[in-house]
């Protein structure tokens, strides 16, 4: 089953839920938080879609190869604690608010102005990261040689035709 989303005067496809992880579906809301504890989030939704991104800015963001994000409509994201956003243009031209703990630093989520009303969630920062399944690689001519890319889902040089949203709408 699919669903629509309207995001922006767009219309988004979004995969059926069930194929987030395998196939099984995800019954529980997602938590997680940063290192220090002053951060904690809930999402109450299930992700409409999980993917590695290897870009130049995931990478430096994250302190490692790439980030993983599950996107949430903002609608069924709450946090308590104070999140900071540091913002920068992505190649596209949209900005990507990047948010993390002033305290301890801990990336949280991302906005994009091109998907506003979304959230995306630092899937390391869930306190079960297991919960949930990357669908697809994004980027992956930015990741260093020696990171390891699962082949098994689709994998992109740079961002696919029509976004990751087009992707997992053919999954």
């Amino acid at each position: 089953m699919e669903s629509l989303v309207t995001c922006n005067s767009q219309v988004i496809i979004v995969a059926d839920p069930d194929r987030i992880k395998g196939n099984q579906a995800m019954s529980e809301a997602l938590e997680g938080g940063c290192l220090c504890g002053a951060v904690r989030y809930r999402a109450t939704t299930q992700p409409m879609m999980v993917g590695n991104c290897y870009c130049i800015d995931c990478r430096k963001s994250s302190g490692t190869t790439h980030c993983t994000h599950a996107l949430v409509p903002d609608t069924a994201f709450s946090a308590t604690g104070t999140i900071k956003f540091h913002d920068r243009p992505a190649d596209s031209g949209n900005v990507v608010s990047r948010g993390f703990c002033p305290e301890c630093g801990s990336a949280i989520l991302s906005r994009n102005s091109g998907m506003p009303g979304m959230s995306f969630i630092r899937v390391s920062s869930l306190d079960d990261p297991g919960a949930v399944e990357p669908q697809m690689t994004v980027y992956a001519s930015r990741a260093p040689a020696w990171a390891p890319l699962d082949r098994s889902k689709p994998v992109f040089d740079e961002m696919p035709e029509g976004g990751p949203q087009a992707v997992v709408a053919d999954l």
